[in-house]
């Protein structure tokens, strides 16, 4: 057994482990493009020196590596226009429930694509959301349109009192008990993106050019 193998990797292991704590724990899906580059070129250099004799070397030049990214994280923090110009802005998808076609078409970003991930957010339809941005680390950010969005805690306690008060109100000129359930009315089903997985069609329709 070759021992030299062994020691090697041990510490390709270990120096590797170092280097990446130093360089920040996000995911690969919260990383920028900067940081993208330097983990795969750290990724590549721990790999050469387990057959060669330059494991320090290789060390030497992934902390390089991470010292350069760890600079242009800060200096991204005292200069905005070099933040916009590496990391990027959020892109508008969808502004006041109208679909941006040409931010769309910029970004090569398909109806379809928008679609799976909205439905990743338990987002039902397009027409729920009010305003969309796609952010720099392809994260998909929402706000949904008011009526959509589900009450707060704070509401439910607020509606709940109201409530108790009106029945108590109500009693006190009644003397009988005021709030009784009624069936639901029938609410028609509407189509959801769920639902188009199925159909392989678009409600509300959308440009051909951006399915």
């Amino acid at each position: 057994m070759d021992f030299d193998l062994l020691w090697k990797a041990v510490l390709i292991v270990i120096g590797g482990t170092l280097l990446l704590r130093v360089a920040g724990r996000k995911s690969i899906s919260q990383m920028t493009l900067a940081q993208v580059v330097i983990m795969i070129g750290i990724g590549s250099l721990l790999i050469q020196p387990i057959v060669g004799k330059n494991v320090f070397t290789t060390l030497l030049v992934g902390l390089a590596l991470v010292l350069t990214l760890v600079i242009v994280e800060y200096s991204q923090l005292k200069f905005d226009w070099l933040e916009r110009f590496i990391t990027g802005r959020s892109k508008i998808l969808i502004k006041n429930g109208i679909l941006q076609e040409n931010n769309l078409k910029k970004l090569r970003f398909t109806v379809d694509q928008l679609e799976m991930k909205l439905r990743q957010s338990q987002i039902h339809s397009i027409s729920d959301v009010a305003d969309a941005t796609l952010e720099p680390n392809g994260q998909l950010g929402f706000q949904l349109k008011e009526s959509k969005q589900p009450a707060t805690k704070e509401e439910v306690a607020k509606i709940y009192e109201e409530l108790k008060n009106l029945n108590q109100v109500i009693q006190g000129l009644s003397n009988s008990p005021v709030l009784k359930t009624h069936p639901a009315n029938s609410v028609d089903k509407k189509s959801t993106l769920f639902d188009e997985v199925g159909s392989n069609v678009h409600n509300p329709p959308v440009p051909s050019k951006l399915q």
